[in-house]
């Protein structure tokens, strides 16, 4: 990239960075340090300003970046993101969003703890909770190095391995002084910055072809290199048994995976009722449904426009096709508008990575604090305001420091991976560990505690063991340890194994629990559940 590309895009990067800085600044002078105003911004954000703030959380790096280069390599076959990231909206719509509302505090720990013993209860679903954010802070970090390295040289690991730091310090910056609120608001700016950035490239990308989407797929077909084999499935998930099941196994932790993310039920709780939560939904619903319909006309128009082999060439995994398309479409590399386009996408993407990572980082460190933390030294749950909930807040402050640097040297391991293949592998395990349990304690009336430490666990552990030991760790060209082999599990998403694992050991842990359920509790459970009477 020329230095025009650099210096401009490295402007509006600042620019972003300086603006929700100095939201957070500004948030961080009017709080009031109580636990409800860190985990939940006070819980005074009305369905519109949530629904943004949800759209803003969820479209990250693997949506802008990661589905539009899978889309552009492999043709139909990347549609499968677009559309289970958009179906699973209808399982937190209908199962989850109203009733997590009702039934819990700041985590997913508060639903099932309301009806179990609370330590065991909190310190699994805590430990889960923080594993399935650390694989999503991960991809985040991904997408951002690939950015970097594209515009300050193609392939530079530097420029990756400092972005990574980079992003890694301002996310410990945004969630440790300002919390949820600055949080919310940064994610609500970046939504309507990722949208504007969508909505414009998807009428540049329409207009080269004169409105006709029958001529851009042609052209995508006859620029990829597969022919017609482009636009029909298994170009990625066909041939062998291993694909096809691959192909089943990410469908199913696409959609049943959102309904367990923590950064997402955690958004439930910054609006003040569960009317407010589900109206939340339906306008994420609608954000994100036109946002992945643009995907798909961005994806199809890199590979029509850029050309596959050159997004290839670029990035292996096609992590930065939208941006060689914003370049191409504003007028190649030599030009004013190419530059100007250019960077104006990449400073978007950016800021998406930016708002996600905080969302994400907020979440991992309330469960540290409020589940782990809480549990593991503060056998009894602190009053609304007293000085336990402070020292609570402070811990998950820690935490939030200690989950970046994490983050951070595991992105710098992942960094050649595609990001939206890598938050594929969060949503499996979310959908193994969280789910089930989610599920079974909202409605099962027999469920246990031991139910619910085995379904946490038998979903977790799994699907930990059974990405170790994919292709994605070891045994081929593009793993993480590409020279060694010690893979044994053929398929790269532990998803169709690990899920019913999860519901099994949930199921099992319960019939054998010699503690019987707790009928009062459940009783109590399930009309805050479905009335709201005595939520919080």
């Amino acid at each position: 990239m020329t230095g025009t590309h650099q210096t401009l895009a490295l402007v509006l990067f600042s620019a972003f960075v300086a603006v929700t800085l100095g939201i957070t600044t500004w948030v961080s002078r009017n709080r009031h340090g109580s636990a409800e105003e860190f985990y939940a911004g006070g819980r005074l954000f009305s369905p519109m300003e949530n629904g943004f703030a949800i759209s803003g959380d969820y479209m990250s790096a693997a949506s802008f970046l990661g589905i539009s280069g899978l889309i552009a390599l492999y043709g139909y076959d990347g549609l499968l993101y677009s559309v289970g990231f958009l179906v699973a909206w209808l399982v937190v719509l209908f199962l989850v969003a109203e009733l997590v509302r009702n039934c819990g505090r700041f985590t997913l720990a508060d639903v099932v703890a309301a009806r179990m013993r609370e330590r065991p209860v909190r310190i699994a679903a805590g430990t889960s909770s923080v594993v399935v954010s650390v694989l999503y802070l991960v991809a985040q970090m991904v997408g951002a190095g690939s950015l970097m390295a594209l515009l300050l040289g193609g392939t530079s690991g530097a420029a990756q391995s400092w972005t990574v730091v980079g992003v890694g310090a301002l996310m410990v910056i945004y969630v440790s002084l300002g919390g949820m609120r600055a949080t919310t608001w940064i994610q609500i700016v970046k939504a309507v910055l990722l949208m504007a950035g969508a909505i414009a490239l998807t009428v540049l990308v329409l207009a080269r072809f004169h409105g006709d989407f029958n001529a851009l797929l042609r052209a995508a077909s006859d620029r990829s290199g597969q022919g017609a084999d482009f636009l029909a499935p298994g170009l990625r998930y066909g041939g062998s048994w291993t694909s096809r099941f691959d192909f089943i196994s990410l469908g199913l932790a696409l959609v049943l995976g959102t309904a367990g993310l923590p950064h997402i039920l955690s958004r439930f709780y910054t609006v003040p009722t569960a009317r407010a939560a589900r109206r939340s939904v339906v306008w994420s619903i609608g954000l994100i449904g036109s946002f992945y319909l643009m995907t798909i006309v961005l994806g199809f128009g890199a590979a029509a426009i850029v050309g596959s082999d050159a997004v290839r060439a670029s990035n292996a995994a096609g992590n930065t096709a939208v941006p060689l398309l914003a370049l191409d479409l504003g007028g190649g590399a030599a030009s004013t508008g190419g530059t100007v386009l250019f960077a104006i996408v990449a400073a978007v993407a950016f800021a998406t990575i930016l708002a996600v990572v905080a969302g994400i980082t907020l979440a991992s460190s309330a469960s540290v604090a409020h589940d782990l933390y809480a549990s593991l030294r503060r056998r009894n749950r602190p009053g609304k305001h007293s000085g336990k909930q402070y020292s609570e807040v402070a811990v998950a402050r820690v935490a939030a420091a200690g989950i970046g640097v994490l983050a951070i040297a595991l992105g710098l391991l992942a960094r050649d991976l595609n990001v939206a293949f890598l938050v594929g592998l969060a949503f499996a395990v979310a959908a193994s560990a969280n789910l089930p349990v989610l599920l079974y304690s909202l409605f099962w009336r027999n469920f246990t505690t031991r139910g619910a430490v085995w379904s946490v666990y038998g979903g977790l552990i799994p699907a930990l063991v059974l990405v170790v030991l994919s292709p994605v760790v070891s045994g081929g060209p593009t793993s993480l340890i590409p020279g060694v082999d010690f893979h044994l599990f053929p398929l790269e998403n532990p998803g169709l194994v690990s899920i019913p694992l999860g519901f099994l050991a949930g199921w099992v842990g319960t019939v054998t629990s010699t503690e019987p359920p707790d009928e009062a509790k459940h009783a109590e459970t399930e009309v805050r559940a479905l009335t709201g009477a005595g939520a919080v």
